[in-house]
């Protein structure tokens, strides 16, 4: 194991020098800022023309196909000029262009535009795209929308060092190791080492194992997904996959309650045992695996920092650098992990009877994890009352274990009861057609509020899953003058049935809503209609939120993607309505 550490820090070191040193996985130069390497300036014309600029410096150049102009009907798109024949690792054969370059929008042509474009420079670096709104009615043009938290971490890849890059999304995924959708890997983790009695060292190399097979396969999916666009997502959410994999927990956990031991054939174990004599602890070959699984089906949801890195490999095609940043961000989420189930041991008494219990611990933290896994395809209330079962039956044993120790019975015993009674409310609330895990009761206290006027979650949206339908409405709300909220929603995105309940479920964010047109884009199923949808504003994954302005541009710096809760999404919304 130390020998793989070794490994994967020689690799990382040999690609840092390499982007030092000019070969072939990259370069790092003075490369100018991206306002400097394209200066944009815009100028109205006495004829009605709008004529924009560009000044582009000595050895960086601009895709003549990466132009967009958002806002103009075809009457009114500018014809670009003529470009230089060019060929490059980015876009292959290409016309772009050099010095300088000028385009004119017709006259007739009325309201804002968003103008975009992207270049690169001779050394190796390509920006990432940039735009801003120019207002055709002889105004000066709009200031440039801040960006969105994607975009800046896509721009800070290109413009960092690999090595700040590296630090950077390390820094991130100690701090995604501590959401909801990373700490079902703590009892995967802790049930490996715990749950085999290995030693400090022994159990170091087991838990860094798996922390380093969960990365490399993070990584993977995520150069994957980035280069063919492919929504892996759901691909990797499908019921008989999710079914397998927490069947596999309920395998695991019931040896921790003593059920039966997994073991190996004898005369394969024999050898086995014979060659590791003295290597006490769990298997570092079964821990890869599983934390191969784990990277697959109980990896981080999607979030900024992983949009980020997706979109900075979809827009450059690094897909050397970028896979090393998603591995440093898996390794980033796993450490806190490993340091807990390794350092923390140490402060854990001597071995004895204490063991059995911290088994049973596991156990029901697997199970626990099976149920994790399951929701995408349950129901609410289903996994509300299967929720409540297994608490019954916790507290069942609780109630056992408080008789055997009596030490433990002060503690024990108010645990079992309050356990009983949750689960028995959670059973209640399952029967009723409930859905909140804290308030298993709330479904009956909201049927007698007579006269509420709050609509349920999701109540106002509009749900499309074809694009035609998306055009359709998109056409509209222009003609009306009318902000739209493009919701990207799946059944098996758990977050975004976090963002139904605890956001738009909120009356006070329904009434900020008031007005804007509300349109849910389901992209459950992995179909091209699905991928057409996602394509169309370049969205990774759901929880994605994309802001459309009455003039049909989207305010590309609001982006949220991700989960968030109510007061960060009001904020979101206040300072994008703002915007011309």
């Amino acid at each position: 194991m130390y020998r793989l550490f070794t490994f994967v820090f020689l690799w990382v070191a040999a690609l840092s020098h390499a982007q030092a040193n000019n070969d072939p996985f990259g370069q790092q130069a003075d490369f100018l800022p991206v306002a400097k390497a394209f200066a944009f300036s815009t100028e109205p014309l006495p004829s009605g023309e709008t004529r924009l600029q560009w000044q582009i410096a000595d050895k960086y150049y601009l895709y003549q196909k990466r132009f967009k102009f958002d806002g103009l009907d075809e009457a009114h798109t500018p014809v670009l000029p003529q470009g230089q024949e060019h060929s490059d690792e980015f876009f292959g054969a290409s016309q772009v262009y050099r010095d300088a370059v000028e385009v004119v929008i017709p006259a007739g042509a009325s309201g804002q535009v968003k103008v975009t474009w992207q270049g690169c420079a001779d050394a190796g670096l390509c920006y990432p795209p940039q735009s801003q709104m120019v207002d055709l009615g002889g105004a000066q043009p709009v200031a440039a929308q801040g960006q969105a938290q994607d975009q800046s971490l896509a721009a800070s890849l290109q413009q960092r060092s690999l090595g700040w890059s590296l630090l950077l999304f390390f820094g991130l995924g100690l701090l995604l190791a501590f959401t909801p959708c990373s700490l079902p890997m703590l009892p995967i983790l802790a049930g490996l080492v715990v749950g085999s009695g290995a030693s400090a060292g022994r159990g170091f190399a087991v838990a860094g194992s798996y922390v380093v097979s969960m990365a490399l396969v993070y990584a993977g999916l995520g150069v994957l997904a980035a280069l063919l666009g492919a929504n892996l997502q759901a691909l990797l959410q499908q019921p008989w996959l999710l079914g397998s994999f927490a069947a596999l927990f309920v395998v695991l956990a019931l040896p921790m309650f003593g059920f039966f031991e997994l073991q190996l054939p004898s005369a394969l174990r024999d050898r086995l045992e014979s060659a590791g004599r003295g290597r006490k602890g769990g298997s570092l070959l079964g821990a890869g695996i599983l934390g191969a699984l784990s990277g697959l089906l109980v990896g981080p949801c999607m979030t900024a920092p992983l949009a980020g890195a997706l979109l900075y490999i979809a827009q450059s095609g690094n897909a050397v650098e970028g896979g090393l940043v998603l591995f440093v961000m898996g390794v980033g989420i796993g450490m806190p992990l490993l340091l807990l189930v390794t350092v923390g041991s140490r402060f854990l008494p001597k071995p004895g009877a204490w063991m059995d219990l911290m088994k049973g611990l596991f156990g029901f933290l697997f199970l626990g994890t099976a149920l994790l896994l399951v929701r995408p395809v349950l129901s609410e209330a289903l996994w509300l009352g299967l929720w409540g079962v297994l608490l019954i039956i916790l507290a069942s044993s609780l109630w056992q274990q408080a008789q055997h120790f009596l030490r433990a019975k002060p503690l024990f015993s108010p645990l079992s009861l309050l356990a009983g009674i949750w689960g028995s409310l959670m059973l209640v609330g399952a029967a009723g057609g409930g859905t909140d895990l804290w308030q298993p009761l709330q479904v009956y206290t909201a049927k007698t509020v007579v006269g509420s006027t709050v609509s349920p979650a999701h109540g106002d949206f509009m749900t499309l899953s074809n694009p035609a339908s998306l055009e359709r409405e998109l056409t509209s709300a222009k003609a009306e003058g009318q902000w739209v909220l493009l919701d990207y929603y799946a059944d098996w995105c758990v977050s975004c049935k976090v963002m139904e309940k605890q956001v738009f479920s909120k009356p006070q964010v329904q009434e900020a809503l008031q007005g804007v047109r509300l349109l849910r884009l389901d992209v459950t199923a992995d179909n091209v209609a699905s991928r057409e949808l996602l394509s169309r504003y370049q969205v990774p994954g759901p929880p994605s939120f994309v802001w459309i302005g009455p003039n049909g541009i989207e305010r590309r710096g609001q982006r949220i993607t991700g989960e968030v809760n109510a007061e960060t999404f009001l904020k979101n919304w206040n300072a994008t309505r703002e915007l011309p």
